[in-house]
């Protein structure tokens, strides 16, 4: 919990409607507040508000590695972009949304000098289901989310589910409540956010006899 009460005074209570299970947020922030949080915290910038977000587990953490070395990967071979791990705010300019933390993701730009924010969204982004993104609130949450995505100009986004349904849910822009659905077997793909990117699915989730 915030004691200091730095530009907004108070926490106000959870936003539930968020995925992630939000643990707090601070009314009448702006971007500056977002580098005031602290380096292990991970927060958006939503209607207003710093969203601050709990830890995720181990098994969605595992998943949201293994997709990021593949991005790595890919931007070492082919380039084109960079490739982005959890935690880095992606800065947008959305009526009621100013920034996103997705789980993993590829990014077209120029990198800022020092330790900003990117500016703009990513064109891939990854959200890793953890235990709390179940349930008709939550995908209603998560949809509201990836509207937001194709908003700000997001081509392709990824709703990794390893905790239930085991398969990945592959969302485009133009085609946004039809995702392709990827499971066991298949290698999943991003594009046309990443031409000639591939991931077997079987790497992204744990092996079926742990």
């Amino acid at each position: 919990m915030d004691t200091e009460g730095r530009n907004s005074g108070m926490i106000s209570p959870q936003r539930k409607h968020l995925r992630k299970e939000p643990v707090a947020t601070r009314r009448g922030a702006a971007i500056v507040d977002l580098y005031r949080v602290p380096e292990s915290g991970k927060a958006e910038l939503v209607d207003g508000e710093i969203v601050l977000m709990s830890p995720t587990g181990g098994l969605p953490g595992r998943a949201a590695g293994r997709i990021y070395r593949s991005l790595d990967d890919y931007e070492r071979s082919a380039g084109g972009g960079y490739a982005f791990p959890d935690n880095v705010g992606f800065l947008v300019d959305l009526p009621h949304r100013q920034s996103f933390s997705p789980d993993a993701a590829f990014w077209v730009g120029k990198l800022p000098r020092g330790g900003q924010f990117l500016t703009g969204a990513p064109v891939f982004a990854v959200e890793v289901r953890s235990e709390n993104d179940y349930g008709p609130e939550a995908e209603l949450a998560m949809a509201r989310k990836r509207a937001d995505y194709f908003a700000a100009g997001t081509l392709v986004v990824w709703d990794v589910d390893i905790l239930r349904g085991e398969e990945i849910r592959s969302y485009g822009a133009g085609c946004p409540n039809d995702p392709e659905v990827f499971r066991r077997g298949e290698r999943a793909h991003a594009e046309p956010a990443l031409l000639g990117w591939t991931m077997a699915v079987d790497e992204i989730l744990e092996p079926a006899t742990r």
